[in-house]
């Protein structure tokens, strides 16, 4: 396998740029650039020369054999001063050793993986701390990087197999005409280990923490939908005119409130029909929105929103604006009355939907996992053949399997890995 290469920490210029290398040929790289005696496991000063003699940089290097390291491998780890120059000559000094090449996105962690350091669902919690952009992001990434879901899941698997050491010695051991060999508490751990499942099938989706809770704005022409999707975003992002129909798209922001992710969405105004093709474009993407929304908000006559859209009274400040009776909200969106308050409630029910701090959330690809070992179990019944019972329980051991990765597909690992940085 091939020595792989890469700058693993920010791009320069920086204070320190360190350059990583893992691999078989670890050592040598540190060798050639470094010269002879460089300790194992311990920071030192040297002076790094390419291999025609030329100083590249007096910095601190490090020796790390393996499989005691990140990677599994010997990595060797060059922290340098930061400038652009540097990196780029010192790259170029690693490339021209036999043996050596740069890492693509994400092969470190993927040889930590192969080489039994983390599992895939750690892996993927790491992909989700390195682009986790609010503080409920990262808390969520750092307890499944930490290995939350993989103890779990590993518990859950244990249960499976002694399930099934039962069914193997009822099966080994029962008379022929006897299909009553299993314990008596049986079928209660059945139910138990189905229940949690199901538990934590119904806990919010990491999707909701990546994506931000989605808040669609919606409503007629001209009620103010623009001016408070501005005012919500901080950011003149939307056109707004007093003419009506000048949203004629969807428009997208994200956004931190309260540390909480957002994604609010501005729509094209909804009427019955439009004389224009453009117009009636927006209404059917703007529709569409409404299905895909984890809280719309209504700004168009009172009881003519989607169900459970949040009625907003909008415009506050104009005379002629028709009150609500019982709204969500009250806002004049351009003189800025009330949005703080509209900011709190969205904030306040955004948390209510999201995974609690520091709580694990599973992804799709996790969810979906999850769910196949659910139904395997929660199918199984008493007096039914035990030898559908064994492979019910297969099935659900092999979904634990394939969640923290000991058996994967390449594509899989290929998308996953897609998502790091090639220094990681």
């Amino acid at each position: 396998m091939d020595t792989i290469f890469a700058l693993s920490s920010g791009a320069p210029p920086a204070g320190i740029a360190i350059v990583r290398v893992s691999g078989a040929q670890a050592g040598e790289a540190m060798r050639v650039l470094a010269g002879e005696g460089v300790p194992p496991r311990r920071a030192v000063t040297r002076t790094l020369c390419d291999a025609g003699g030329a100083v590249l940089d007096r910095t601190l290097v490090l020796f790390l054999p393996g499989p005691a390291t990140a990677t599994g491998e010997d990595v060797a780890e060059f922290h340098l001063h930061g400038g652009r120059a540097v990196v780029a000559a010192v790259e170029a000094a690693l490339e021209r050793i036999e043996g050596l090449r740069r890492a693509e996105p994400g092969e470190f962690t993927r040889r930590a993986l192969a080489n039994g350091k983390l599992d895939l669902a750690e892996a993927e919690g790491l992909a989700d701390l390195l682009s986790a952009e609010t503080e409920l992001q990262r808390r969520s990434a750092m307890a499944m990087a930490g290995g939350a879901l993989s103890q779990r899941v590993g518990a859950w698997r244990d249960g499976v197999l002694a399930l099934s050491a039962q069914v193997e010695a009822a099966l080994d051991f029962a008379d022929e005409d006897d299909v009553a060999g299993l314990p008596e508490d049986f079928a209660r751990a059945v139910e138990a280990l189905a229940a949690e499942l199901a538990g934590w099938l119904e806990r919010p989706r990491a999707e909701l923490l990546r994506e931000g809770f989605r808040v669609v704005l919606a409503g007629p022409p001209n009620a103010g939908k623009s001016t408070l999707f501005n005012a919500l975003v901080e950011n003149e992002a939307a056109i707004t005119a007093p003419t009506a129909g000048t949203t004629r798209d969807v428009l997208e922001r994200s956004v931190a409130l309260g540390g909480v992710p957002f994604t609010f969405v501005d729509t094209a105004g909804l009427r019955e029909r439009s004389d224009d093709a453009v117009e009636t474009i927006g209404i059917s993407r703007a529709r569409a929105q409404l299905d895909r929304a984890d809280l719309v908000l209504w700004l168009g006559p009172e009881g003519e929103g989607p169900a459970g859209a949040r009625e907003v009274e909008a415009k506050t400040d104009l005379a002629a604006t028709p009150a609500k009776s019982q709204p969500w909200a009250r806002v004049s969106a351009l003189g800025g009355e009330d949005v703080d308050e509209l900011r709190r409630a969205l904030i306040d029910t955004a948390r209510a939907a999201m995974p609690a701090p520091g709580e694990v959330a599973l992804n799709a690809r996790q969810h979906a996992l999850l769910a196949e070992a659910h139904r395997a179990l929660a199918t199984i019944a008493p007096g039914e053949d035990l030898l559908l019972t064994a492979e019910k329980l297969r099935l659900a051991r092999v979904a634990f399997d394939r969640l923290i990765g000991r058996s994967s597909t390449e594509d899989m690992l290929d998308a996953l890995f897609g998502r790091f940085c090639i220094g990681k």
